[in-house]
């Protein structure tokens, strides 16, 4: 019979270990603040309810043009919530965003260029 004790992992394996657990933790951290940041995270899509556009006053605060049906809403974003702030009388057309193409499109316009 073999009572030979088991095998203990060196100092240094261990803080290998250590930092490299930090750094993945860290990473986590990281991508969830930049997503919360830039707003990155896609919404719940809706056909009765869309954002169609809006503007940055600060950090913290911005103001959203909400369609509801057939109606349109501006809605103000803040650290203390969502304040509506007039629904509009006649809605508002906004132009078609110039250049606006999706994520397909540009990386297919990316392969089919010559020498890539």
């Amino acid at each position: 019979m073999n009572n030979a004790p088991a095998a203990v992992l060196p100092a240094a394996s261990l803080i290998q270990l250590a930092l490299s657990l930090t750094v993945v933790v860290g990473l986590i951290f990281v991508i969830t603040w930049l997503v919360k940041r830039f707003n990155l995270a896609t919404p719940r899509a809706s056909r009765a309810m869309s954002v169609l556009d809006e503007i940055s006053l600060s950090p913290r605060e911005r103001v959203v043009l909400v369609q509801v049906g057939n109606a349109q809403v501006l809605v103000g974003v803040g650290i203390n919530g969502l304040t509506a702030l007039t629904p509009l009388n006649a809605p508002i057309e906004l132009p078609p965003v110039a250049g606006a193409t999706s994520f397909a499109d540009r990386l297919r316009e990316f392969m089919h260029r010559p020498g890539t």
